[in-house]
């Protein structure tokens, strides 16, 4: 704890402050669904690490906020994550005072925990004097109030996917936690496909938990088959898309056009205002994908508060390491990358 002879104070929050904790981000033009006080369970219960949140309090009243998880892993290093998985997080504070002694607080329970580093994930550059990678950006699309209008402004490629879809024979469905199992057999085949580490089951099962009005699986099926899947979750007028994908046989038939005009559809109808398709590295695959829908990226910044002799981590998906793993794990067979992959994606910070 810091600030004892001072009006504001920062300390660990009890469950105790939950409603207060939510009132304030729900309060904050900056505050997003990720620092609601239950993503704490679905990072605890989903991912397994403990978590420490932050309130920083003027005469008892909260003025800041900042959820961190503690990750340690003999791969990606040990930190203090705000927030790991999802795309947002960072320091909710009204004003630089409380801010920044909510950030000097992390760094003192870093040290004290033999931790190399606290990162946080900003939609703005929120302090200009820590190192920060900007690698990643968010792509966002505005959405009209009704669905004639989405569908006139989006690119013409993209409404013939659609129709090729529908004409194939691919429907869409979405609900809760009884379609996650076929959700989580399309994305745990894909990730292995990318050679990419799968997080596990019981993640989405606790966001499903924590959150049953606002996540939600959404399924593209041809026939019996499940062929193409995404996880949403909305937050007042934004809804995201943080988990898609489809199998490769079938992307000829454009499930995932299909499956992303159905999600569309339904947030249009809910009264939504922006559709989040999640973050992206600018000029791969899934960027251009998501610029075909008229989405503009928005810079992310991930800002670093370093422990003394540490340095930005690196993560170069180019270096010939990197993609000599991708490689290997491409190779696993899937029942194997799927019981092996959340042992390591739950650490990815």
């Amino acid at each position: 704890m810091i600030g004892h002879d001072t009006p504001l104070r920062v300390a660990s929050a009890s469950r105790d402050a939950a409603a207060d904790w939510d009132t304030f981000v729900r309060g904050r033009s900056d505050g997003t669904g990720y620092h609601l006080w239950s993503w704490r369970d679905v990072f605890e219960r989903g991912l397994g690490h403990p978590c420490h949140y932050l309130t920083a309090r003027e005469h008892d009243r909260i003025v800041g906020v900042l959820p961190l998880v503690e990750m340690r892993s003999w791969i990606f290093g040990r930190a203090l994550s705000s927030l790991p998985y999802v795309n947002y997080g960072g320091v909710l504070a009204e004003t630089g005072e409380a801010a920044d002694a909510l950030v000097a607080e992390a760094a003192r329970i870093a040290t004290e925990r033999s931790l190399s580093y606290v990162v946080l994930r900003h939609r703005h550059r929120r302090f200009p004097s820590l190192p920060a990678r900007d690698h990643k950006v968010t792509m966002l699309l505005p959405l009209p109030p009704d669905e004639p209008a989405m569908w006139g402004a989006i690119d013409r490629k993209v409404r013939n996917q659609i129709r090729k879809a529908e004409k194939s024979g691919v429907v869409t469905t979405s609900g809760g936690a009884e379609l996650l199992d076929e959700f989580y057999s399309v994305f745990a085949r894909n990730m292995r496909d990318l050679g990419t580490p799968v997080y596990g089951r019981s993640l989405f099962a606790s966001i499903l938990s924590n959150f049953p009005d606002h996540a939600r699986v959404h399924l593209a099926r041809l026939g019996t088959q499940t062929i193409a899947g995404a996880f949403s979750y909305a937050f007042g007028e934004t809804i995201e898309v943080p988990s898609a994908s489809s199998l490769r046989e079938h992307r000829a038939l454009c499930p995932n056009y299909l499956l992303y005009w159905s999600i569309i559809r339904q947030a249009i109808a809910e009264g939504r205002r922006t559709f989040d398709f999640g973050r992206s590295t600018p000029g791969d695959g899934t960027f251009h994908f998501k610029q075909q829908w008229g989405a503009a990226p928005e810079q992310l910044w991930w800002e670093y508060r370093l422990s003394p002799g540490e340095t930005v981590p690196a993560a170069d998906r180019q270096s010939r390491k990197f993609r000599t793993t991708i490689e290997m794990w491409k190779r696993l067979p899937v029942a194997a990358a799927t019981m092996l992959g959340p042992h390591l994606a739950r650490y990815v910070p």
